[in-house]
């Protein structure tokens, strides 16, 4: 068997009809093709599912039970598999303590560096802790009060789990009787049982003592045999009192502060002995916001100014009135009275209570009126009582929707204990270190001088660090952070730091398959991205990318082009081989738009807008410089600029949330900003996003966007429906009534294998239809519900080609090119850019009003150049209705049409968040310092 050559033989994995393939090995293979064509069931479902199943199945059934084994792809075989690294854009954790540093793994190599080479100061006075001697240490415990009894104890196991049968041994050996295990007292002459799965803290009992006249020769003794027995380390148990650590390493010799040995556990924030104690490690607390719960200080209480659980005027309780009556009496104001024209004290009795002052409160009931006296406890400080005290996660989401996270007061947002980040290196503490970017990390660790000692000690790890921030770089990550939660990065920028994880670990002959990996990337970035792919491939690696973008593709060794059509319109293999092969393939829609024959159009003119603005005024979120920035209404929009320069904070978390806040009465907190002039000039807006439609397989296009309510009416009209009584109800799987109850509706029935994968079969009794069988009789044209719900969009546009109202939302689904999906297909199995387009197909199908503001965030993503085609074509649609269309983009072919660019940068993070460029596309081309427009230029003279 040749081993230079990858060789797929009947792959049918999802959409895939029975597709041969032979792909070159260390080679850059692209797949490319129509979005839903087949790529990733070829690439991810068939050719990295068999490695990984090919791996797995080499373990132990032990080891297996907690890998969760893949099942076998439906393919007859493949040859010259390598073992499988998939990098896709879905693995980040989505855990709030991860960090871009915890994640590449940087930050275990910081932690080590900081123990061994850290200076410690003391976080008192600052001062740099030095060693502690014995002699220190018993003139300490000397000052102690005359007559105070103490415990000389030596610590010798802290934090470690097991049962320390040895350390209780050599302590019983070496003539000790006592040691003191987790706070309590034991004898060594007894047994002692510990739970091995437990963390442990053990000291032996050394001595103990009375605070008199003549103990300094017996206590130094005691001292030293304790600082023998735990490597420098005493505690000091004044009893009833308090407890005091010495170290013979380190002691600030003014304020007596005593930190232990450095340990590389010291700096971590997941670790109870570096975590901050207030905030356990997380740097923030969630907590009652007032201008979440208040978001409106111009409405009266009886209009609803108040939106928290249980304190809504309206759906409030009798007593809710009670109070909201009695704090207007006491502090002069009605109910009508707009909540910011409240007193002062008003307001802050209302949100935080009345403290010891008593108000009146008058009840009614059958026996009459009754005044009685009573205070309040303030809607705050009542919603964190219940929050915390409460059992019911519906209550508790209920409270989290008028909290945010504040910075905790005693790390301020640090997450470590004020004695770690004490400890420093060239004047910075780990902390310090991780806020600033890779670019100025590399910067700092290259101009540091270090001794002779320490470079002996640190020379490796140094190495390290360097390695892996520079693979950051090299990636076009520069601009992030170490200390950045990885909870807000984007789909790309997960994708490109563990490409970079992997280049560092220098592997050989491995199988890379990466998921669009240009995605989130400016085209300036793209070439250095192109580079990194290239280096993996000469380390002899075999690439395989599946990737839209037009310079990836023509870099490629080999290329595979997948289509010719999506979904059931796809799935071959249309044309293989060099770039020009596939330019001189007629039927590859992918070589027909690299070739020229087709191609986005430059709009002859650009829209001047309504005459109307919306004005942001200095945006200051993130890394915006006070930035002031004016949109015409009426165009089409695109905010463009480097990756972290600053395009997500202005629109999403600057102006999105705040217009989500004024029009559509959202409980968003907007990003730091002055104002919002222009407001009035929009009735609503829309975000449209990438987030699933729904989280589970009943959630699909057809409920998404309201047609299966029609569909389920319609069914319900028919004459076999009314002759039985069918209401639309019993067409829908949700419901007990039409739905099959052996599966309830899922059609599926899952099957734990243990350590084998679930398995999921169709129900026994509806053989996957989903309704039983009275439901299945009736029928349309000869089609049941379920039928319908089989059909592809193109297939039931057809079929339904007399029923106005259900092809109009059908019309609206083709228009954004997902003819090819199934109504009833899954959510879970709807790809990130295919949710987007259902999401617009629903606006679409929206009458419009004209003053509809929509803001997308990077809409190609996932989309082929003909996809992208077609969805400029339905935002034009939108525009021309009168509406205007904010875009985040990189896409040169969405850019070039735009009515009107915003150019943010220059560079990303620090060196960003500045307005570069704006105006129209021609305009922005000759400005000298836009990247964007250097790039643009090119586009705008090929498109001539």
């Amino acid at each position: 068997m040749a081993t230079d050559k990858i060789r797929i033989k009947g792959a049918r994995e999802h959409n895939l009809k029975n597709v041969d393939v032979t792909i070159p090995r260390d080679q850059l293979v692209v797949f490319t093709g129509l979005s839903g064509s087949g790529k990733s069931s070829l690439a991810f479902d068939t050719i990295y599912a068999d490695g990984q199943r090919r791996y797995v199945e080499s373990l132990s059934s032990y080891a297996r039970q907690f890998l969760g084994q893949m099942e076998k792809p439906d393919v007859d075989y493949i040859e010259g598999l390598s073992p499988a690294i998939s990098i896709d854009q879905k693995t980040t954790s989505r855990n709030p303590r991860s960090t871009v540093g915890t994640v590449t793994e940087i930050y275990d190599y910081l932690r080590l560096l900081y123990a061994r080479i850290g200076v410690p100061h003391c976080p008192i006075c600052g001062r740099e802790i030095k060693q502690q001697t014995i002699d220190q240490i018993v003139d300490k415990v000397l000052s102690l009060d005359e007559g105070d009894r103490i415990q000389v104890l030596a610590p010798v196991v802290r934090g470690r789990k097991g049962e320390h049968l040895k350390e209780f041994e050599s302590a019983r050996r070496s003539g000790f009787v006592r040691v003191r295990a987790d706070g309590s007292i034991f004898d060594l002459t007894e047994e002692i049982k510990l739970d091995k799965n437990k963390k442990h803290n053990i000291e032996v009992v050394i001595d103990r003592l009375v605070i008199k006249e003549g103990i300094k020769s017996r206590l130094t003794d005691s001292l030293e045999t304790a600082t023998s027995l735990s490597g420098g380390l005493v505690i000091i148990d004044v009893v009833g009192k308090e407890e005091l650590l010495f170290s013979q390493n380190y002691a600030c010799p003014e304020h007596g502060v005593s930190i232990e040995e450095l340990e590389p556990r010291m700096f971590s924030f997941n670790n109870p002995f570096g975590a901050c104690e207030k905030c356990t490690g997380l740097g923030t607390f969630l907590k009652v916001d007032p201008d979440l719960v208040v978001p409106d200080k111009k409405k009266s209480i009886r209009q609803g100014a108040i939106r928290a659980s249980g304190w809504y005027y309206k759906d409030s309780s009798t007593i809710s009135h009670m109070y909201y009556d009695g704090l207007a009496k006491a502090y002069g104001f009605t109910l009508d009275t707009p909540f910011a024209e409240i007193p002062k004290k008003g307001q802050e009795a209302i949100l935080y209570g009345t403290g010891k002052k008593a108000i009146e409160m008058t009840r009614q009931n059958e026996y009459g009126t009754g005044v009685y006296k009573t205070t309040f406890e303030g809607i705050i400080n009542n919603l964190e009582r219940r929050f915390r005290e409460t059992s019911s996660n519906w209550m508790r989401e209920e409270i989290q929707d008028v909290m945010s996270s504040v910075l905790c007061p005693d790390c301020g947002g640090d997450r470590l204990k004020k004695e770690s980040l004490a400890v420093t290196i060239a004047g910075k503490n780990i902390i310090e270190f991780t806020n600033m970017s890779v670019v100025d990390e590399l910067s700092f660790i290259e101009n540091m001088h270090l001794s002779e000692r320490d470079e002996m000690i640190a020379g490796q790890v140094f190495k390290e660090i360097k390695e892996r921030l520079t693979f950051l770089k090299s990636v076009g990550l520069g601009y992030l952070t170490l200390a950045r939660s990885a909870t807000t990065l984007s789909g790309g920028e997960s994708q490109r730091i563990r490409l970079a994880t992997q280049i560092g670990s220098s592997l050989m002959g491995v199988l890379y398959i990466l998921d669009e990996p240009s995605i989130g990337l400016h085209q300036r970035d793209n070439d250095k991205l192109i580079g990194t792919l290239k280096r993996l491939r000469d380390l002899g690696n075999t690439l395989i990318v599946v990737e839209h973008d037009e310079d990836t593709i023509r870099e490629a060794d080999y290329i595979v082009d997948i289509g010719p059509g999506a979904g059931v319109y796809g799935g071959e293999v249309v044309a293989a081989g060099s770039l020009r092969d596939i330019e001189n393939c007629k039927e590859s829609v992918t070589g027909q738009y690299l070739c020229g024959a087709q191609k986005i159009e430059v709009p002859k003119s650009r829209r001047k807008g309504n005459g109307k603005f919306i004005e942001v005024k200095k945006a200051s979120q993130n890394n915006l410089k006070n930035v002031n920035v004016k949109i015409p209404l009426g165009t089409f929009t695109c905010v463009t600029g480097v990756s972290g320069s600053g395009k997500s904070s202005l629109i999403n978390e600057v102006l999105y949330k705040a217009l989500a806040k004024e029009l559509n009465g959202a409980k968003s907190r907007p990003g730091k900003h002055q104002k919002i002039v222009g407001m009035e000039n929009l009735d609503k807006v829309i975000g449209i996003d990438q987030s699933p439609i729904g989280r589970t397989p009943r959630s699909n296009p057809a409920t998404y966007t309201g047609v299966f309510t029609d569909i389920r009416n319609f069914f319900a009209e028919t004459a076999d429906a009314k002759a039985r009584g069918y209401t639309s109800s019993r067409f829908s799987f949700n419901v007990k009534g039409g739905r099959c109850e052996a599966c309830q509706g899922d059609g599926i029935i899952k099957i734990e294998m243990h350590f084998l994968p679930d398995i999921f079969v169709p129900c026994d009794v509806c053989h996957g239809k989903r309704y039983n069988r009275e439901t299945l009789e009736v029928k349309y044209k000869g089609k049941s519900i379920y039928d319908v719900l089989e059909m592809s969009i193109d297939e039931a546009y057809v079929f339904f080609e007399n029923i106005p109202r259900i092809k109009a939302k059908l019309q609206t689904l083709l228009d954004v090119g997902l003819g090819y999906i199934k109504l009833g297909q899954p959510a879970t199995t709807l790809s990130g850019g295919e949710a987007q387009r259902v999401k617009l197909s629903l606006e679409l199908s929206r009458r419009a009003t004209g003053k509809t503001i929509y803001v997308l965030d990077e809409p190609t993503t996932g989309l082929h150049t003909a996809d992208v085609h077609k969805l400029i074509g339905v935002l034009q649609r939108l525009v021309d209705a009168g509406n205007t269309i904010i875009v985040i983009e990189h896409n040169l072919d969405i850019v070039k049409v735009a009515d009107y660019i915003i150019d943010i940068g220059p560079e990303g993070g620090d060196q960003g968040g500045e307005i570069v460029a704006t105006g129209t596309p021609e305009k922005v081309a000759k400005v000298a310092g836009s990247y964007t427009g250097k790039y643009l230029q090119k586009m705008l003279a090929d498109s001539q």
